[in-house]
Formats: structure tokens, C-alpha cells, sequence
């Protein structure tokens, strides 16, 4: 791309920590965005915390998207003034229905509050004695109907309100499932809810004659006149403000029916009661109408081809490694629109998995995060040789930084030392395990079976059951074990040192943090 068309589209990109100028000389705000992560000194790093160069896409734990200079202008200006809440989110309803074409919507506190805010006005009606109830549901409609296809750890914003899924397979199980107690119906957004069995269409035909509303789940999406998934007919559509709608990372939006979005508006703040904590500030309220308007004047196109031509310079860097497989993927469906550069490798060439690569670009200088199925936090590793680059949330000038160390950590990979010993103990049976938490003491158990280095068996844990597997070496002791039933993440990964009858050491848990574990062998008594 060349410099003037990249000055052209700056006020598409992702830009940190000032409002756009436009009285500024377009090249002093370039070379000001190209020395932006190598002059400045970030405000996270005076309490001891690493900022990053963001190449894995939307993701909230690495903090989501870079909102638009308009909607940090438009949060500033809000922040001057005072407003009554129910005002203010009358008006931005209105404006939000000229936008998008829904009848009503509201700004949450995020794609999940939306979520929780649309069961609990679909609980509810808006009832306030009903909703100093929740979560008590008794005698409400208490039941949420959820197909099988969209269970993820999402559906636990359905469940707060106190609710009870009933799963379904397909037409004949959902007409089975839909009765006085059915709320409403939830869907993720996807190809399943697109087309073929069980789409958003067919349901609605099943369930509107029943007068049952229908809530999608479409977070990651972006924003279309007339709604698509209304048009399909949907009642209710969750949106996350901080991701490619680049508005508050803690904001979302909730477009649809009118009686069910005030509805769903009286379980959140300002308001007393269940939702009490919900509530969003008319700064994040400006700034996400900011981003919806933006939406609707953003040159997408631009966009994407400015992505995709940051792909194509990484690619064309490391092209030359021998052992490498590089492929530029366009984005398809609605959710997370944006181009990937696929990276994978032989491991014969490059002995390198891509946990292994990802941990060599998060822990270098500067911090760099990246996509793989580990994604470097929630467990269990990435043990492929591939990794994946997301270029959507770059500033000018990072592509050349990730891209260099690209080169450099698959160029001369750092071989790793074969540093199994021949087990210093036998393992097998059971063991009472304790886990130390942040503020309790949980018993738990294991059982293994060992072959030589290699253990199997099971980690009885609070929610239920999981397989277990791993190895020792010598007395290191490392165990894996992964629950995801219903939607559930739980990826524990287990180290310690054996001593005698007694395993100790430390548990990963993802994004719950570590704990210490000891695990002791369970006497028998004859």
C-alpha cells in the first residue's frame, strides 16, 4: 500500500490515546502512530503490568478493540454534563432504531449483560415484583430453550438469571421442549443459526405462533440495516461493543422488540434489584451510540484491505524459512470479520509447537499476543505446529515489529533438550487431592494408571469427572485434565514433585489463575 494511501485511511485505524486531530499534518500523525510502542511509556507499566501488540484479534482478556477516536471524543463529551439515565437511554433507543432498523435498543454493559438483561425481561415482563424476585423464578416462566449447537461458556449469562436449559437436537425435541414455562429461545449466531437444520428461520416459524421471542447471540458481528437476524426473526440480538465495532470495551447493545427491550432496560442500572450491577454510565452510553453511528460511515473495504495488506508483508517475511505453510484466510459469516495469516510448520524443520512459539512472542520484548488453540492462557497448550495471525487490531508499523520476530523465532528455533528420566516412582491408584485456592480448601481425587513415563486416569473435580493425563519424569510430575462439557472451560494443568506417598506442587488454571495442590495416596483399609 503506499504512504498516501495509508494516510488517507487513518481514520480507520486503530489509534490509542488521543482524539483525532484534523488540523494535524497527516504525516506528523503518521510518524507519530509509527513511534507510538517504541517512545511511550504506557501507563500500565507504572504498576507493573506489560502492555502488548495486539496480533490475536478482539479477544477481552488482552482488552478487546481500540474504540474510534469519535467515540473517545464523544465519552469526553459526555463526561461534562449530568443527565437522567432513562432520558438518555430513551433517546439513544430512538436513535439506535433510525440506525439499524430494530424497533427499540439499549446500551448494556457488554454483549453478556445484554444477554442476562434480555432473559431477565423476557423472565420478567418487566414485572418489578418479579424482578426483585430474580434469581428466584418461582412461578415465572423459568425455562430457556437452547439448541444444541449453541452451548458455550456464553449460555452462563442465560443461566444468572436463574433459569433452567433445556437443550434440543432438532425440530422435533424443540416442539417437545416448548411449553407455559418456556421464557424465550436462545441461539448463537452462526451457520448453524444461518441455514440448514434447526436455522433461526425454522425455529421462529415453530415458535412465533406461540408467541415464544427469540434471542440471538451475535457478539463478534458487526451491524446491517435492515437486521439480518430480525429479518429472520429474531426478537431480541446482543451485540459486544468492544470488538469490530471498536466502541467501550464495557458496553454492548441490545436491539430489537420494543416491549422486551424496556423490559429488559428495567433489569439494568440504574435500577434496583437483580441487575442492579448491570448498569453503564452515560459515557460508555455516548460512546457506544458513537461507535454504532460510526459503523454506518466506515469504509469497510478499506479496512479490510489494509488488514489484509499487513498479513502480506508477515507472510512475505518469513516466506523464505524453509518448512513453512502460509495461507492469507478472508473472513467468512458475520462473526469476527476480519482477515488471518495461518502459519504453520514441520516440526521435522522446526521443532517448535505453537504454545512454544506463542510463549516466545509473549514473553519477548515487546509482548506480543497471537492465535493458536492454546492462545497462550487458556489451557490445554497448543501441541500443533501452527499459529495464526490476526492483523485487525495493529497500529501502522507492528506488522513490521511481529513480523521480525516471526522471522527470528522460526529463522533459528531454540532446540529443546530431551530431559525425560525413567520414572522415580509408580503412581497408580488413588489419590486424595487438595486444592489450595484464593479462599477455600477443595478436596478432590485422582486416579491413575502408569506406563513407564506416560499416566492416565481420571480427576474427580466439583463439577463432575474429566480424563487426566501426563507424564513423570524422574519426581516432575505434569498433568492435564479438561472439562468442557455444556459450554464449561475448565483446562487445569497440573505440576509437582513426588515425595514418598505425597504429590505437591502448583495448578494453571486458564484464565482463573494458579493455586498450590497436594495430593496424597489413598490408604486402603482392610
Amino acid at each position: 500500500m503506499k504512504r498516501r494511501d495509508l494516510i488517507k485511511n487513518l481514520s480507520i485505524l486503530p489509534i490509542v490515546g488521543a482524539v483525532r486531530d484534523s488540523s494535524l499534518d497527516p504525516n506528523i500523525q503518521l510518524n507519530s502512530l509509527f513511534s507510538h510502542s517504541t517512545t511511550r511509556r504506557s501507563i500500565y507499566e507504572s504498576i507493573g503490568a506489560r502492555p502488548l501488540i495486539n496480533a490475536r484479534g478482539t479477544v477481552t482478556v488482552i482488552g478487546g478493540s481500540r474504540i474510534l477516536p469519535e467515540v473517545q471524543q464523544a465519552m469526553d463529551e459526555a463526561v461534562r454534563d449530568y443527565v437522567q439515565i432513562d432520558e438518555l437511554m430513551d433517546g439513544v433507543g430512538r436513535r439506535l432504531s433510525e440506525l439499524t432498523g430494530a424497533e427499540s435498543g439499549c446500551i448494556t454493559s457488554g454483549a453478556s449483560a445484554a444477554i442476562t438483561a434480555g432473559t431477565a425481561g423476557c423472565v420478567t415482563g418487566g414485572d418489578p415484583d418479579k424482578i426483585w424476585m430474580i434469581p428466584n423464578v418461582t412461578g415465572m416462566k423459568d425455562e430457556v430453550v437452547i439448541t444444541s449447537y449453541s452451548r458455550s461458556a456464553y449460555d452462563a449469562a442465560v443461566k444468572a438469571v436463574g433459569v433452567r436449559l433445556i437443550e434440543v437436537k432438532n425440530n422435533e425435541e424443540l416442539e417437545y421442549a416448548l411449553g407455559p414455562r418456556t421464557a424465550m429461545i436462545y441461539l448463537l449466531s452462526g451457520s448453524r443459526s444461518e441455514r440448514g437444520p434447526m436455522s433461526l428461520h425454522e425455529i421462529s416459524e415453530i415458535a412465533k405462533p406461540r408467541g415464544i421471542p427469540i434471542l440471538v447471540d451475535a457478539a463478534a458481528e458487526g451491524l446491517d440495516n435492515p437486521i439480518t437476524h430480525i429479518i429472520q426473526g429474531a426478537d431480541l440480538v446482543a451485540y459486544s461493543g468492544g470488538k469490530y465495532l471498536r466502541g467501550p470495551q464495557c458496553a454492548g447493545l441490545l436491539l430489537g422488540r420494543k416491549d422486551l427491550v424496556m423490559a429488559a432496560r428495567m433489569n439494568t442500572g440504574p435500577h434496583h434489584g437483580f441487575g442492579r450491577g448491570y448498569k453503564v454510565g452515560r459515557e460508555e452510553i455516548m460512546g457506544m451510540l458513537a461507535a454504532v453511528e460510526m459503523w454506518f460511515k466506515r469504509d469497510h473495504e478499506a479496512e479490510m484491505r489494509l488488514w489484509t495488506s499487513w498479513l502480506e508483508h508477515i507472510s512475505d517475511r518469513i516466506a523464505s524459512i524453509k518448512g513453512l505453510s502460509l495461507s492469507i484466510q478472508q473472513p467468512r459469516g458475520r462473526s469476527n470479520p476480519s482477515p488471518n495469516l495461518s502459519i504453520q510448520w514441520d516440526m521435522n524443520l522446526i521443532p517448535l509447537t505453537g504454545y512454544d512459539l506463542e510463549q516466545i512472542l509473549w514473553n519477548g520484548t515487546p509482548r506480543i499476543a497471537v492465535g493458536g488453540a492454546g492462545s497462550f492462557l487458556p489451557f490445554p497448550p497448543n501441541v500443533r505446529p501452527s499459529i495464526s495471525v490476526n492483523s485487525s487490531q495493529l497500529e501502522p508499523g507492528e506488522e513490521l515489529v511481529v513480523a521480525d520476530r516471526l522471522y527470528e523465532a522460526l529463522s533459528k528455533p531454540k532446540m529443546k533438550e530431551n530431559s525425560c528420566l525413567p520414572p522415580g516412582s509408580d503412581l497408580s491408584g488413588q489419590w486424595d487431592l487438595e486444592i489450595q485456592f484464593s479462599a477455600s480448601n477443595v478436596k478432590q481425587s485422582m486416579i491413575f494408571e502408569q506406563s513407564g513415563n506416560d499416566l492416565r486416569g481420571t480427576h474427580f473435580a466439583s463439577i463432575g469427572s474429566r480424563d487426566l493425563k501426563g507424564t513423570i519424569s524422574g519426581l516432575k510430575v505434569i498433568l492435564r485434565s479438561s472439562y468442557t462439557i455444556d459450554g464449561v472451560r475448565l483446562n487445569y494443568e497440573f505440576t509437582g514433585l513426588v515425595d514418598g506417598d505425597m504429590i505437591e506442587g502448583e495448578v494453571i488454571m486458564g484464565e482463573y489463575g494458579t493455586a498450590g495442590w497436594i495430593a496424597k495416596r489413598h490408604p486402603y483399609k482392610m
